[in-house]
């Protein structure tokens, strides 16, 4: 009984480690992202060392600033849930995208994902950036 005692503490502490990791590399952690540490730790670390590498590889060709852009736009016509735009909408306006470049980004998506997608963004854009 005390040897399961410890080792659930010690699971625990390996995902708040976990989790602080990916906090101070992405810049943020989702709910999702804590559930997955509760439920299933190892596939959090398969899924989120392939966004790394994918996404937010520092050796790519692309800055992490157009990355963003992309992903957002990505994001906004596949219909991905609000919070997580808002998410990526941040970290991109943390990296000194403009109230302006975004807004463009939102008018890129208007007509391949459609006008509910784009006035979604735009709900998202106007929090973010507090218009």
């Amino acid at each position: 009984m005390v040897l399961r005692q410890a080792e659930r503490m010690e699971d625990e502490s390996e995902k708040q480690e976990y989790l602080k990791k990916m906090q101070a590399e992405r810049g943020y952690v989702l709910d999702f992202h804590k559930i997955l540490a509760d439920e299933d730790l190892a596939f959090l670390k398969s899924y989120n060392a392939l966004l790394q590498t994918a996404l937010f590889n520092p050796d790519s060709e692309i800055e992490e600033k157009t990355k963003r852009l992309i992903l957002i736009a990505v994001l906004l016509a596949v219909r991905s849930p609000s919070k997580h735009i808002e998410t990526h909408m941040r970290a991109a306006k943390a990296l000194g995208v403009t109230k302006a470049e975004m807004l463009e980004v939102l008018k890129m998506t208007l007509m391949p994902a459609g006008l509910p997608a784009f006035m979604e963004g735009f709900e998202i854009w106007r929090s973010v950036f507090e218009v």
